[in-house]
């Protein structure tokens, strides 16, 4: 959607008109003598809570997650031939 751009006191007047335009989703650029000061957008709805324990039997972890990297890998992070 095309962003409206809008001089300070346009928007002054126009302000209840411009909040339920933003609400529908338009997005409005507020300027002063050309210079974009703000915009206007859509208020995000809240997420919903995430609760522990989500991704439980949909992950795995090998045992040697955490095991030291062979030589011939750190060598190529390290740019060595």
């Amino acid at each position: 959607m095309p962003e409206t751009v809008l001089d300070l006191d346009q928007a002054k007047t126009r302000l209840a008109e411009l909040v339920e335009r933003a609400a529908g989703g338009a997005e409005i650029l507020i300027a002063k003598a050309g210079q974009p000061l703000a915009k206007l957008v859509p208020l995000c709805s809240p997420r919903d809570r995430r609760s522990p324990g989500g991704w439980q039997g949909k992950v795995w972890i090998g045992e040697d997650f955490d095991a030291p990297l062979p030589p011939e890998l750190i060598d190529a992070f390290e740019g060595q031939p």
